[in-house]
């Protein structure tokens, strides 16, 4: 039902709080200003104006009783001076309507009480808010009568309203702030948090409320539990790695002992037992092994392409824009994700191009091919680990054990980005697109 109010509410956490703290006290300043004050000098003024009337009405008598103009202005005066009004008599500037300022907040009360307790009201004028002008007929001609503002109705009234304004935002302002100073907590674990999605250790104690420390504490044993299972998943690895390779290299020595013909397919079938073994173990230690430093993305694309030239890759270097700055991250993975890619690329193209973008909130490295690329239905299924899109592929120019795109968008993943997968628009094969939040 409210649904809508979803797209004009803010979006931080700052401006929802100002929100909740602005809301309450505008809405309780005009309440009490509209349903409490407001009646409260409308009560008041009417009291006042009442009162004033019997003065008023008894001078308008006094002026109607008496014979001719003259008299009934001297008797006028003589009983108004006392009571701190000024009569004139004929008076023929009477204007042709009630005059009131919009922001005198009383005086339609003080014209509606006037109008209703005088008879024959010719004009009331509060034009100037310390006096009060009001014409009435009489058989001798207008009569005004001139009397201060301050006798029929509170002086100031919108002077309450100002000090609400000013108390409430000053209130509010100190609410503010020690608002933020709870919420200050949130905002450094949230940063903490980013900051292990994108591969960065950040100094973290729990501050602020219980709620939050207990959440902050909660954090950071989640993160100590996360780093102790890659240790020792990165240990494992070690022990893994040697033990494997041990009987291998002794299998391909004792082959190599025997008759080059008849040990030539069990060679084949240890190197792919090799091979399968380093997808593997890249695989596992996508994320492991390797910490976060200050380095700048030229240089990783620049070593890729070297290695890619002694080993006589057709490996080119394709646009590169963006500021030549240092950048938090992981360079032994990236160099792997890059070399997965090249890997990739040439496996099934002939051609591969190297790509790199920067700018202030992300890096981001593209690797081209000209090979068959990847349907676009099947680039989800194709970045999950053992899983081979056979029908895709050329498969004349090798196979894997389907965990290359998978290792990358791990290492991705790690830096807090995303492997987007796409068609090349110069070279007409798949366009893989790593994407590193900085």
């Amino acid at each position: 039902m409210f649904g809508w109010l979803k797209n004009y509410m803010p979006r931080g956490i700052y401006a929802r709080a100002a929100l909740i703290l602005v809301m309450p006290v505008v809405f309780l300043q005009l309440l009490v200003s509209v349903v409490f004050i407001q009646r409260h000098f409308d009560g008041v003024t009417e009291s006042m104006t009442s009162a004033m009337n019997i003065e008023l009405r008894f001078l308008i008598e006094t002026a109607e009783a008496a014979a001719t103009p003259r008299s009934a202005l001297a008797a006028v005066r003589d009983i108004a001076q006392p009571l701190e009004v000024e009569a004139t008599l004929p008076d023929l500037d009477a204007p042709p309507r009630d005059i009131k300022p919009f922001e005198d907040l009383t005086g339609n009360k003080v014209i509606e009480t006037l109008r209703g307790q005088l008879p024959n009201v010719i004009a009331v004028s509060l034009a100037d808010r310390r006096e009060v002008l009001l014409w009435v007929e009489t058989r001798h001609g207008p009569l005004k009568l001139d009397f201060s503002r301050r006798r029929v109705s509170a002086s100031n009234p919108h002077q309450l309203i100002v000090i609400m304004v000013f108390f409430g935002a000053i209130m509010t302002a100190v609410a503010y702030f020690f608002l933020r100073n709870q919420l200050r907590p949130i905002k450094r674990m949230a940063g903490a948090a980013a900051d292990y999605g994108k591969g960065r250790i950040t100094p973290y104690t729990p501050t602020g409320a219980v709620e939050v420390r207990a959440a902050g504490t909660a954090f950071l044993d989640m993160r100590n539990r996360l780093e102790r299972q890659a240790q020792s998943r990165t240990m494992m690895l070690s022990g893994v790695s040697h033990d494997l390779r041990s009987p291998l290299t002794r299998l391909r020595l004792g082959l190599s002992l025997i008759d080059e013909e008849d040990a030539e397919p069990l060679l084949r079938d240890v190197d792919d037992m090799e091979r399968l073994l380093d997808g593997f173990l890249d695989f596992a230690r996508s994320d492991a092994g390797d910490a976060s430093e200050m380095v700048n993305p030229r240089v990783i694309v620049e070593q890729a392409l070297s290695d890619a030239s002694r080993m006589g890759q057709n490996v080119s270097l394709g646009l590169v824009s963006g500021p030549d700055d240092l950048v938090s991250l992981r360079p032994m993975a990236l160099r792997r994700a890059l070399d997965n890619l090249v890997g990739n690329a040439l496996r099934y193209g002939n051609e591969a191009r190297i790509g790199l973008t920067v700018t202030d909130r992300t890096v981001r490295f593209t690797v081209e091919d000209d090979g068959p690329g990847i349907p676009a239905d099947r680039r989800d299924e194709a970045l999950s680990p053992f899983v081979r899109l056979d029908p895709a592929r050329n498969q004349d120019r090798g196979t894997g054990v389907g965990l290359g795109l998978s290792i990358v968008a791990d290492i991705a993943r790690v830096h807090g980005g995303v492997l987007r997968l796409g068609d090349s628009a110069e070279l007409g094969g798949l366009r893989a697109e790593l994407v590193l939040a900085r």
